[in-house]
Order: structure tokens, then C-alpha cells, then sequence
């Protein structure tokens, strides 16, 4: 028998997470089967699954995909509809033991192509510790977030007020951009994921953002180079005061060995622009299974197993975000992560982005406005129209 095949976001928690969960798989199985895993960063695993077909070619069982991508996969035939496994062999407790916000974005087109695995909205992570020492409060907008940057700004400590993720991967920068949108009142898309960029909430949300970015006084330099996940470290590692991430981030610096900020860390809402209101942003990685895949029943007897309340608390003891309520309430896990039980309320100001099957080329889009916006002084104005023009011909 082959081994199982499985293509991952490069993350040790993934990593590790996944490993500790196909042993558990074997164990219980009773037979020796194998795991391959391979793991990639952000645009070469998008690459690997579509450009070089790894989907569709049977040399990958399972991958992890964001449910941003879900519908260029569906809309290819690269994944399977698992309403027919769900049929044949239910998982118990499903869909009741998840939110309901986890299993919508996957479910559409007549069919069910991914089961959750790794959650957390976007929030603000911080240092209470920080904040308390220098009587501020929890920042509620995003001018007052500008400020508590400003103020807990201290290079020669080596702690930065706070860090942006702008690493141009279609993933924290658009994301950022949507949410900066909608907290000012704004919508960056309408129907049929058409671009609403001429407005003057998002030309409020881009010079917000070149202006944070540009700020030496409040960020940590490199920003251009960061993904979440290393800016996310760079929080663990004690050097940043504040950020809006993922909360899995937060998580992690509770749990990880070499955290350097465990038991100083708080999550909250993010905060809002004027007139707007706090928006997070639900974008969750799903285990799908691919198309191409010569061992159906096998991979999909794993994802089952791995839908069990105990493999994904598995899944946070490694250092991810486990998707199942009984998770998220867990005794000891809240013991682990004091705010892990605010997940479901954080759940409660997400956003979803628009399905469509070229939301990928739609982030390259944002991510080359940012990237504008950042090296030139062309007004944001004139950038988001030509931003605007791009993005109809795409949708189109």
C-alpha cells in the first residue's frame, strides 16, 4: 500500500499536528500505513496543487487548501465533493459540533469540498503586559492602535510597536486591506465579487495603511518581507507590542517552547475605522481531497479521524487552532491558552470574501496596489482606480 500523500502549508504546528494524527490513525487502524507529507509555503504549495497539477495528477491524496482557493479547485473538477463519503461513512456529530461559520464557505455548487481544520479570525494580539505598564487602554480604533504603536515603540528594548504581514502572497495583505474596508463602512466587493474600490472608504483604508507602513517610529522594519507566519514569530519572540494576525498567533505564543511572551499576552476585536464598526475576517484552511487521488476510501478515513473532538485537540496542543466547539471550551486547553474560549465571540465579527474561482489573481491584484502604495506617492486615489480597472477585467 501506498503511503498517504499529503500537501501542507509549511508550519511546524501543521507539521506536527498531522504526524502525531496519522500515528494515532495506524494505531487505531491496526495496520502499518504510511505518510508522505509535503510541505510548502503559501504561493508554492498554490503553485504545486494547480499549475503543476497536483490535484488532478495522483501524486497527492489530500492538501490543505484556504477556502480562499476552494472555488478555482471545485470549478477545475481538483477536488472531490465529499457529500457521497460523508454518505457512505458520516462522521459523528457533524456538522452540529463545528460553528456554523466553518462549514459554510466550502459548502456550495451542490456539494461539500473540504472538512475544516485550522481556524482563528483575524484579531488584535498584544502585550498586557506592555499596554498595563504604559496606562494605555486597549485600542478600540485603528488611529488609537496607530498611537499605542507609536507610544510602545522601543527599538533599543528591541520591541516594536507593531508589525505588518506585506510579504506579497495574496494572503495578509489583501486580507488586511478587505478588513480595513469594511471597519470604515465600506464594501471592496459586491455582487458576483465585483470590485467596489472607487470609494472613499477604501482610499481611506489604503492611506491608513501606507501611512502605518511607513512609519519608523511605530513598526518593525521589514515589513515587505513578512508573511503572517513570520510576523506572527516576531510577536512570539517578544518583539512586537501589538498586532492584528491570526489568532492562532496568540495561541502559539502560549504553547510554543520557545516563546519568550507566555502569560503576557491578550486577544481582542479589532478595532474600527470612523464610521465603521470592529470586522474580522473568516478565512480557515480545509483538508481537501484531491481528485486525482488513487486512494479515496483510505484518505478519507483519516479525515475522519482526524474530525474526532480528540485529534483536533491534537490539533491545538501542537500549536494550531483546533475547528470543533468542544475545543474551543476545553478545560484544558483554556488552561493552556486563558482566552481560547473568546473564539466563538471573536467568530461573531467575521467577514467572508467573495466566492469566485480567480480570487487568486483578485489578491495579486491588492497585493501589487499595496506594493504602489508603499514605493511611490501617487495618490491612493489614482492607484485604487487603476486597481478598479484590473480587477473588472478579471472578474469579468
Amino acid at each position: 500500500m501506498r503511503p498517504v500523500r499529503i500537501a501542507v502549508r509549511r508550519f511546524d504546528p501543521f507539521e506536527s499536528a498531522i504526524r502525531r494524527q496519522f500515528a494515532d490513525f495506524a494505531r487505531a487502524r491496526g495496520e502499518a500505513v504510511g505518510l508522505k507529507i509535503e510541505a510548502l509555503e503559501l504561493n508554492d504549495l498554490h503553485a504545486r496543487l494547480f499549475a503543476a497539477g497536483g490535484l488532478g495528477d495522483g501524486s497527492i491524496d489530500l492538501a490543505f487548501l484556504s477556502t480562499d482557493w476552494l472555488a478555482e479547485a471545485q470549478s477545475a473538477g481538483l477536488i472531490e465533493n465529499l457529500r457521497p463519503h460523508l454518505a457512505r461513512a458520516p462522521i459523528a456529530d457533524f456538522p452540529a459540533a463545528w460553528s456554523r461559520s466553518l462549514v459554510t464557505l466550502q459548502d456550495f455548487a451542490g456539494g461539500f469540498w473540504g472538512l475544516p481544520y485550522h481556524d482563528g479570525p483575524e484579531c488584535l494580539i498584544y502585550r498586557k503586559d506592555l499596554l498595563q505598564a504604559a496606562g494605555l487602554e486597549v485600542p478600540r480604533t485603528w488611529e488609537a492602535f496607530h498611537a499605542a504603536a507609536r507610544r510602545l515603540h522601543a527599538p533599543a528594548q528591541n520591541v516594536y510597536g507593531t508589525t505588518l504581514a506585506l510579504y506579497p502572497d495574496g494572503h495578509n495583505g489583501f486580507y488586511d486591506f478587505c478588513i480595513h474596508v469594511w471597519s470604515r463602512g465600506g464594501e471592496p466587493f459586491g455582487p458576483g465579487a465585483r470590485p467596489q474600490l472607487c470609494t472613499g472608504e477604501a482610499e481611506a483604508a489604503l492611506d491608513f495603511l501606507r501611512r502605518l507602513a511607513r512609519d519608523g517610529a511605530a513598526i518593525a522594519p521589514g515589513a515587505r518581507a513578512l508573511d503572517s507566519v513570520k510576523a506572527g514569530l516576531l510577536f512570539c519572540a517578544g518583539k512586537v507590542a501589538l498586532m492584528a494576525n491570526w489568532f492562532g498567533f496568540a495561541a502559539l505564543a502560549e504553547t510554543w517552547a520557545e516563546s519568550r511572551v507566555k502569560g503576557r499576552v491578550e486577544v481582542a476585536p479589532l478595532p474600527q475605522g470612523p464610521g465603521g464598526r470592529s470586522v474580522s475576517l473568516n478565512v480557515y484552511w480545509v483538508i481537501a481531497l484531491a481528485s486525482g487521488s488513487t486512494q479515496k476510501a483510505l484518505a478519507w478515513d483519516f479525515l475522519r479521524h482526524v474530525a474526532t473532538g480528540a485529534m483536533d485537540k491534537v490539533t491545538t496542543l501542537e500549536g494550531a487552532i483546533g475547528v470543533r466547539r468542544s475545543t474551543w471550551s476545553d478545560e484544558e486547553v483554556n488552561r493552556l491558552i486563558p482566552f481560547y474560549h473568546k473564539l466563538d465571540a471573536l467568530h461573531g465579527h467575521a467577514r467572508e470574501l467573495p466566492l469566485h474561482p480567480r480570487l487568486a489573481e483578485v489578491s495579486r491584484v491588492i497585493d501589487e496596489l499595496l506594493a504602489r502604495a508603499l514605493d511611490t506617492d501617487e495618490s491612493s486615489r489614482a492607484l485604487l482606480a487603476e486597481a478598479q480597472r484590473r480587477l473588472e477585467v478579471i472578474i469579468a
